[in-house]
């Protein structure tokens, strides 16, 4: 098993959804995120989403962009993401990279494979590649028992769910609304159906992502889905807070704290 899904059978064991917390890597700056991403970590957070900043991020939402430009504006690239994923897997915490496919491309797709795994890094969420459009990332990541989470939409097919759970490795990761992140609210009614048709093609937990922000919201969710995914709440609480750090990070720990909270209700 990997340590993501170490992490589901855990809180499946527990009675409880798993919580699964993003941010981008140098947001507000490359210590900044560390020291964030910890605090997140220490209030309940069971996995953690590292975001790779990316100049065309056609699934975030106007949130998210702003923090990753702020983080691109600031110089980072790839090393200083994977010095991120380096310090909060050291916590223990499965740390997965989520990223769009040019800049792991560029980089080279053995390279940041490798890269990846000694910085001890659980694996890559892809929301701009389908498994039909994968084989380098899958054989790399199956040579060193990285995660492959694929993304499925209310869209999808059964078809192209069943393809996309068969090439998954760790969870899928079920959209519960369509469009960027941050913008709608997802609803357990709405997003039942799918999870109801992902559950049908695998054994893999299946986390819920894009419109989560409440304690309230992540409980109804976790009656449905083995994980609650959250980033663009836990962004904004940063930004809401860019002139003062340490009441930051405070609003940070009291945000996961009600998530957590929440999937565990």
């Amino acid at each position: 098993m990997s340590t993501t899904s170490t992490a589901f059978a855990k809180a499946r064991a527990e009675g409880r959804a798993t919580l699964v917390g993003y941010l981008p890597a140098g947001f507000p700056d490359v210590e900044g995120s560390i020291a964030a991403l910890k605090v997140m970590v220490e209030a309940g957070c069971d996995v953690i989403e590292i975001g790779l900043p990316y100049s065309d991020p056609v699934m975030d939402g106007p949130i998210i962009q702003a923090a990753a430009q702020q983080a691109l504006d600031a110089g980072v690239r790839t090393a200083d993401v994977l010095r991120v994923v380096e310090a909060v897997a050291a916590t223990g915490t499965p740390t997965l990279v989520m990223t769009y496919w040019n800049p792991v491309e560029r980089y080279g797709v053995e390279r940041f494979a490798k890269d990846l795994a000694s910085a001890g890094g659980a694996g890559l969420i892809t929301p701009d590649l389908t498994p039909d459009f994968a084989p380098e990332w899958i054989a790399a990541a199956d040579e060193r028992d990285l995660d492959k989470v694929f993304l499925v939409a209310p869209s999808s097919t059964d078809e192209r769910i069943a393809l996309t759970t068969a090439a998954s490795r760790g969870f899928v990761y079920a959209t519960g609304i369509m469009g960027v992140t941050g913008t709608t609210q997802a609803t357990a009614a709405g997003v039942a159906p799918l999870i109801a048709r992902t559950k049908a093609t695998t054994d893999l937990p299946v986390g819920v992502g894009v419109g989560v922000s409440s304690g309230a919201q992540a409980a109804d969710l976790a009656a449905h889905a083995d994980g609650v995914i959250v980033g663009s709440a836990f962004v904004r609480t940063l930004l809401d807070h860019a002139g003062d750090r340490a009441a930051g990070l405070a609003a940070l720990r009291d945000l996961t704290a009600e998530l957590a909270g929440g999937v565990r209700a």
